[in-house]
């Protein structure tokens, strides 16, 4: 069996091989990355405003509101709770039609 000093010992070796590795995995990939840049002639600011393109979503319309509240929803997805309890209550959904 391994005695604590031991275990820390093997523990201490293994961490400083995993930082080596990382950094050593990581250079790998700036180098490949790089070497793909310049394959394409991209720049780091043609990877920013991709990425900005890719992330926007829409935002939907309100197309019920509560007078009261003033509360919207776009009609998309589950009645929010406001508009089931109105609807349960005796209102009609066109009631909140904006």
């Amino acid at each position: 069996m391994s005695s604590l000093k031991d275990l820390l010992a093997q523990r201490a070796a293994l961490d400083a091989q995993i930082a080596q590795t990382k950094d050593k995995e990581r250079g790998e990939a700036v180098a490949k990355i790089k070497t793909l840049m310049s394959e394409y002639g991209l720049t780091v600011a043609d990877l920013s405003a991709r990425a900005s393109k890719a992330g926007k979503t829409s935002k939907v319309a309100a197309k019920y509101r509560n007078k009261a509240t003033g509360e919207t929803w776009s009609g998309r997805g589950l009645q929010p709770k406001w508009l089931k309890a109105a609807i349960g209550g005796g209102a009609k959904l066109e009631d909140f039609h904006v």
